[in-house]
């Protein structure tokens, strides 16, 4: 076996528990799903789905059919529904076989999933964001008419604002639900759910905020930070004044300093925009990003932590909603770029 790797994300799966728990009863009368997409937002959809099952989650939503497959077995496929529907029959066959549920979200993937005699399946009514979703002039197609829809639902493109189109889209959100025929709906993720309760449905969508993001302020008190990544340090070194560090000399060293050489750079997410700016913990301090960020290392300021040693680890400071602030990236990003060398 490799040894250890030098990055880490520790999950605080009571975090997480404990944020499903209360967008469920931000919900009120409507149950709270989970985005389990792109591997639950990167921080690894098979140990995220057992913890959201324990805490009472039922149903879950991926982007891709892999996404499905890495799922079956530890949920029941009647409870995942695939975004992005069948493209082929042959998406078709296997979400059928496998009794997964697809979204449709056009009179084409509606046909390609009644000649594979489909049964339930999800839709998805584009209300105004002109992403996926069936346009709402397509509703009365006698296609639709055939489908057996277990959720209809749409999205919400500007949740986490006070805009008039969230209202817009409620209505026609509304619209649909009287024009077709189905079990459940579904119009709010995780900023929607802070809009109130015309916009519950019966089942919520949250995913960011699942994962310690807040994209409403008003969500704040509520959520608390799930993924911790985790750094080692490589090597130590003491500069001089004058002396500067890492590429095009960005930073240089005003008088004697200590800092570190951690094992981490933009091919693992921590992209170049933290140069200067971000900053990791030890020792119960904040210690500053130096110098550009590279490839597979980025160097901080051991000044203020003199017992931080080669080997030992530093926490990236990494709370989203400051992080964000702090880089411009946006809080989905943050999540997502984390790359595949850090074991989760």
């Amino acid at each position: 076996m490799p040894p250890e790797a030098p990055l880490r994300i520790t999950l605080d799966c009571a975090a997480l528990a404990a944020n499903w728990s209360a967008l469920d009863a931000l919900s009120g009368s409507a149950s709270a799903g989970a985005a389990l997409k792109a591997d639950a937002y990167g921080l690894g959809a098979r140990r995220i789905a057992p913890v959201l099952l324990d805490a009472g989650c039922r149903d879950f939503f991926v982007a891709h059919w892999a996404e499905a497959a890495e799922l079956i077995g530890l949920i029941a496929p009647q409870q995942i529904a695939v975004l992005h529907g069948p493209q082929s029959p042959a998406d078709a066959g296997f979400a059928r076989d496998a009794g997964l549920r697809p979204v449709i979200n056009s009179l084409h993937q509606a046909r390609i999933w009644q000649e594979a005699d489909g049964g339930l399946c999800d839709l998805m009514i584009d209300t105004g964001i002109n992403r996926l979703g069936l346009p709402m002039a397509d509703m009365g197609d006698p296609i639709i008419a055939g489908l057996q829809i277990e959720v209809l639902m749409s999205h919400l493109a500007s949740a986490d604002e006070n805009s008039p189109q969230n209202e817009l889209q409620r209505q026609r959100w509304q619209q649909a639900r009287v024009h077709l025929p189905h079990r459940r709906a579904s119009l709010a993720n995780s900023a929607g759910i802070a809009l109130g309760a015309a916009y519950h449905g019966d089942l919520t969508r949250p995913g960011l905020a699942l994962y310690g993001g807040v994209p409403r302020d008003d969500l704040g008190a509520k959520i608390r930070q799930v993924a911790y990544p985790e750094a080692q340090i490589i090597q130590v070194r003491e500069l001089q004044a004058g002396d500067s560090v890492g590429y095009n000399a960005t930073f240089t060293a005003s008088g004697p300093m200590r800092i570190g050489v951690v094992n981490l750079g933009y091919a693992d997410g921590y992209l170049r925009c933290w140069s200067g700016k971000g900053a990791m913990q030890g020792e119960g301090q904040t210690l500053p990003v130096l110098g550009r960020v590279s490839m597979d290392m980025t160097v901080i300021d051991l000044t203020a932590a003199p017992a931080l040693g080669e080997g030992e680890w530093v926490e990236l400071a990494y709370a989203l909603p400051e992080a964000s602030r702090i880089s411009g990236l946006s809080q989905y990003e943050l999540l997502t770029a984390l790359g595949r060398r850090f074991p989760r």
